[in-house]
């Protein structure tokens, strides 16, 4: 399990564990992925991915691809701006990736 926004990296800005520990902040990663993120700040490392599928060093996993990679964020219900340095405000990451949780759930249903 990683922290979208990682953990010590809110927790450095007084946020309480009820504060950091969001179901919107959660998402399955590889732990080596999580190992590296670190406590690493989003706008960091959605940069460093972002330049890891333009050719750059890779630091994240395996994913080259920035098609790759934003279908990735969509399967998990993240922005793909994150990858154009559209990094938001926790509170407002929250909000934006709850509503993007919720609509990924109603298109389930709607599906049955």
């Amino acid at each position: 399990m990683h922290h979208v926004y990682p953990k010590q990296h809110l927790k450095a800005q007084g946020l309480a564990r009820g504060r950091y520990n969001q179901i919107a902040n959660f998402v399955l990663a590889q732990s080596e992925i999580n190992i590296a993120v670190g406590h690493k700040a989003p706008e960091v490392y959605f940069k460093e991915l972002a330049e890891q599928c333009a050719g750059g060093k890779k630091k994240y996993g395996g994913i080259t691809s920035a098609d790759d990679l934003r279908a990735n964020l969509r399967v998990h219900c993240l922005s793909e701006s994150l990858l154009d340095g559209d990094i938001p405000a926790y509170d407002d990451f929250l909000e934006q990736r709850r509503k993007l949780m919720a609509l990924k759930i109603k298109q389930w249903f709607e599906a049955l």
